[in-house]
């Protein structure tokens, strides 16, 4: 048990999950009070000691379900697998399909079912429930239709939609509405609540046919190997750039804790920088009274001053995603800065400071900004040049030795003018200009990215595709 538990630990931290040893040693504690049949309790106990964030609990599940999933007492062999439907199932699944059979209809054991009949059988199981016939069927399922093939690198979602596809599930559902609403008239109320009952049902076997197929690949591959190829990236970790609908939203869901957490993280960073340099003088005054020996040093008072932000976001295709995230991020800090003003392009430039000014959300701002700001000058293809002397043209003098200037894009420029000396007037002028890239270091300068015509203008051009490296920037910055 303790070698499953540290190589389960050991995925976690791979998955990006900060477990310390501490913790771990407070997991394998918590194993010895909780039966080892009982998942549920597993479970909990397991993440209670090991997981600190919400926003960590579906990396968690992953790993758990590989590394200590259930084992039936009654299981098909490997290599009973097919991907034909008409294949001879394993004498085991025959036999349970028979209980089950019985079980639902009240008859006697019978004869190896078809895939019609399965169906029908899949038809009644959903209607009447039980959960340990839906684990039978689902067995039978993955035998019938998931044409498992032993060694094969690949994760358990191919097989899934294999099985899936054949079982119809969402036509099952509309089948037995279709048949209640035959039987009685049902009042919407009714009809809406024995839909959300068939749902829960069909959740709870399609749930059984993945958990089937896992404790197979598993049984062929390892827990270890599995683990690598269906591993799910936390949301800090997720790439803006090319994140899916689901993603988006968690990444959503992890910005405003994470704003939170680094507001008062850097809150607290400045309330104890208030040790500033030596003050020789003071410190030699101070040892008269000890015979000339330096007991205590003074230190002169730090005045550290909030940098004033200026923000100039290419918001054009898929860099949008990134824009939005970094401008949520950068005003839901605002309090750490003296002042941030926001500017969003594409081969136009407009100021929208005011638009956040103005709303309660930094979310709905930023729907806003995509909505009505006025940022195409000629074809709405990004154009760095252009938009960068029109900043230049427009607001330029009003930068600062206290400004920050952040330029955020990937500095794909269509092959148009790069308008360089604009980050090079800026840099003379400013405090600090840095351009921050949501594109992996090594497309940079490939095709038409001019990123290397920029990057001698800046203190420094980041690379900063994920929550994670974001952070780690804005903590850095103020």
């Amino acid at each position: 048990m303790l070698e499953l538990l540290s190589g389960f630990v050991d995925e976690l931290r791979a998955a990006g999950l900060p477990v310390s040893s501490t913790e771990h040693l407070d997991a394998a504690r918590a194993v010895h009070h909780v039966a080892m049949e009982d998942r549920e309790a597993l479970r909990t106990a397991l993440g209670a000691t090991l997981v600190k964030s919400a926003a960590h609990w579906p990396a968690f599940e992953t790993a758990f379900e590989i590394y200590f999933s259930a084992r039936a007492e009654l299981r098909p062999r490997a290599g009973g697998t097919s991907g034909a439907p008409g294949a001879a199932e394993p004498p085991s699944s025959r036999a349970l399909l028979a209980e089950a059979a019985a079980a639902l209809s009240g008859a006697g054991p019978s004869e190896p079912m078809s895939g019609a009949e399965l169906a029908a059988l899949l038809l009644d199981a959903i209607r009447q429930g039980g959960r340990s016939i839906g684990a039978v069927l689902a067995r039978s399922a993955v035998d019938r239709y998931a044409g498992i093939e032993p060694g094969r690198p690949v994760g358990g979602a191919y097989y899934l939609y294999r099985t899936l596809r054949h079982l119809d599930l969402d036509g099952l559902l509309e089948r037995l509405l279709d048949e209640a609403r035959g039987e009685e008239e049902l009042t919407p109320l009714e009809e809406r609540l024995l839909a959300d009952e068939y749902r829960a049902r069909i959740a709870a076997l399609r749930k059984a046919i993945e958990a089937e197929i896992r404790h197979r690949l598993v049984s062929d591959r390892g827990a270890e190997a599995l683990a690598r190829s269906v591993r799910r990236a936390l949301p800090e970790d997720v790439d803006v750039m090319h994140a899916s609908r689901e993603e988006l939203a968690a990444l959503h869901r992890t910005l405003h804790p994470l704003s939170r957490k680094l507001a008062v993280r850097l809150g607290r960073t400045r309330r104890h920088r208030r040790r500033g340099s030596l003050d020789f003088r003071a410190t030699m005054r101070r040892s008269l009274s000890t015979g000339g020996v330096p007991v205590e040093p003074r230190f002169r008072h730090p005045r550290p001053s909030r940098p004033e932000i200026f923000v100039i976001a290419d918001i054009s295709g898929s860099v949008a995603s990134f824009a939005r995230f970094t401008l949520e991020l950068v005003y839901a800090l605002s309090t750490q800065f003296s002042k941030v003003r926001s500017f969003v392009f594409v081969d136009g430039i407009d100021e929208v400071t005011h638009v956040f000014e103005r709303a309660d959300d930094p979310a709905a701002a930023v729907r806003r900004i995509t909505a009505e700001a006025d940022v195409v000058w000629l074809d709405g293809h990004s154009d760095y040049g252009h938009a960068l002397e029109e900043f230049d043209r427009r607001w330029g003098d009003e930068v600062t030795s206290r400004a920050t200037v952040l330029v955020l894009g990937d500095a794909r420029n269509n092959y148009h003018a790069s308008g360089a000396w604009v980050l090079s007037e800026l840099q003379r002028q400013a405090r600090h200009v840095y351009w921050l890239n949501p594109e992996p270091r090594q497309y940079w300068g490939s095709g038409d990215s001019i990123v290397d015509e920029y990057a001698v203008h800046c203190d420094a051009v980041v690379e900063c595709r994920t929550l994670r490296q974001l952070e780690r920037f804005v903590t850095e910055l103020a």
